[in-house]
């Protein structure tokens, strides 16, 4: 059972779910609208990014990222939920390659892989709502609640930023610039060769225009 606004009120308050912090305005008829916190990283960047400081992050054309999420979630054994990008990030080019099932019993943040897909650079301002996530309410309490290693995750750690910045290969966004490169490269070598056929036609032209003097003067002297 999807759980609707006042539902994800009513277990936010009892317990059953934990949302912090919790905020009526990000309600929504039958979801909650968790935002953008205050660490992330890019392949472009390379290096961990304060949002708070900096006000947003940037994502290149290419560009993939792990972002946190502002909000810490926690959900009771009878709970679990799935989330999905915004669609004002989904139409500007940008798909979320995380998730996106929470598990029963996680608490922490979220970490969020995102890749900007479109041609220009897309920015992703501090708080700005990020993810929709709905919350469903189980027909039973699982006996297995969640015990991995995102359990109690509320920062970006080593293991992500190393996934980052140790990465072997060349990242979408470097290929895109050096096939850019490579484009005005070859647009500057066209011109070029355009250039060396029109000067060669001239050449050409006066070539012929010279035997043409030199056959009339022969003709002449006869």
């Amino acid at each position: 059972m999807i759980l609707t606004a006042q539902q994800i009120t009513a277990a936010y308050k009892k317990g059953d779910i934990m949302i912090s912090p919790f905020a009526d305005e990000q309600i929504q008829a039958a979801t909650y609208d968790l935002r953008i916190g205050e660490q992330g990283i890019t392949t472009t960047t390379k290096k961990k990014i304060n949002i708070k400081e900096t006000g947003y992050i940037s994502l290149e054309p290419g560009d993939f990222c792990l972002i946190i999420t502002l909000e810490e979630v926690g959900l009771g054994p009878q709970y679990a939920a799935r989330f999905g990008l915004r669609s004002k990030y989904a139409r500007k080019g940008i798909i979320a390659t995380t998730g996106p099932q929470i598990d029963p019993g996680y608490r922490g943040r979220l970490i969020i892989g995102l890749t900007n897909l479109s041609p220009k650079a897309v920015s992703l301002p501090y708080k700005d709502d990020l993810l929709s996530v709905e919350f469903h309410r189980l027909e039973e309490a699982t006996i297995k609640p969640y015990s991995g290693p995102y359990q109690g995750k509320m920062e970006l750690g080593t293991e992500e930023i190393e996934t980052i910045t140790e990465s072997q290969g060349m990242a979408l966004s470097e290929m895109l610039t050096t096939m850019r490169s490579l484009s005005s490269n070859v647009g500057a070598l066209s011109a070029d060769v355009k250039a060396m056929k029109w000067m060669f036609g001239i050449g050409m032209g006066i070539m012929a225009i010279g035997i043409a003097i030199i056959a009339i003067l022969v003709e002449f002297r006869h």
